[in-house]
């Protein structure tokens, strides 16, 4: 049985493509700061796990791999917003956003890296149009998910010859937290809270899309109307995308 292995995996994206991919017949193990809601059963584990803590993420990846026949797919979906103006935000908040968003998948990729060579597996990087376009109010945010895409494209070159696969997805919103902003005082938050979103997705919805990309083999998977639109617009005019996505989202 093939095993994926998913971060962030308690929560509403992490959820529906563990259910998608269990339905295939896959075996995932979710990790996650909080598994409370989780049960372990013949075709999911779950780990509770600080990304952020090299021995709990240690920890859990031996505990992971010793219970797998093979380690086929990394889903890197942990994730955290900061919803603040540059002005408002400070460095140690900064740092927050990228040690969760961007330094934890590179550690989890470090670890793993051995057992998808040996599966001939992919890496599935779950990222964001503010990874390869500016949002308002989200210098932090965007900022980690423009270096996690470098990582990943970058690793995509390296580990073409040892047969894996490397993929980004890119949502715009997914309202994966609607109605339950849970914004710290340093401005961050849980994914799919923001109250500025356009064109929101159903975390099932964005599941199916992005499964669909890891299917067909996409490099680059965007995720939405309004991914597909700024991945198109923002390549070919940048400066009529920036006033659109200020006008919409900044509102001015």
């Amino acid at each position: 049985m093939k095993t994926a292995v998913i971060s962030g995996g308690a929560g509403g994206l992490g959820q529906a493509l563990s259910g998608m991919l269990q339905a295939r017949g896959w075996r995932v193990v979710l990790l996650d700061l909080d598994i409370s809601g989780l049960d372990n059963t013949p075709t999911q584990l779950a780990l509770a796990c600080d990304l952020t803590n090299p021995q709990q993420l240690s920890t859990a990846i031996d505990q992971t791999v010793a219970s797998s026949d093979s380690i086929d797919l990394v889903i890197y979906n942990a994730g955290i917003t900061q919803i603040a103006g540059f002005d408002q935000s400070d460095e140690k908040s900064h740092r927050k956003v990228f040690e969760i968003n961007y330094f934890a998948a590179v550690a989890m990729a470090r670890a793993l890296l051995p057992e998808i060579r040996k599966s001939g597996g992919a890496h599935l990087a779950i990222s964001s149009v503010a990874g390869f376009a500016p949002l308002y109010h989200r210098t932090a945010y965007a900022a980690s998910k423009h270096a996690l895409e470098g990582f990943f494209k970058s690793l995509r070159s390296e580990e073409k010859p040892h047969g894996v696969r490397v993929h980004i997805a890119s949502p715009s919103f997914v309202s994966t937290n609607p109605g339950n902003p849970e914004r710290q005082a340093d401005g961050t938050a849980r994914p799919g809270s923001a109250t500025d979103g356009m064109d929101e997705m159903s975390p099932e919805a964005a599941a199916a899309t992005i499964l669909r990309g890891l299917d067909k083999g996409a490099p680059t998977i965007p995720v939405g109307r309004v991914a597909k639109l700024a991945w198109w617009l923002n390549g070919l005019a940048p400066k009529i995308y920036q006033r659109l996505m200020e006008r919409n989202i900044s509102g001015s």
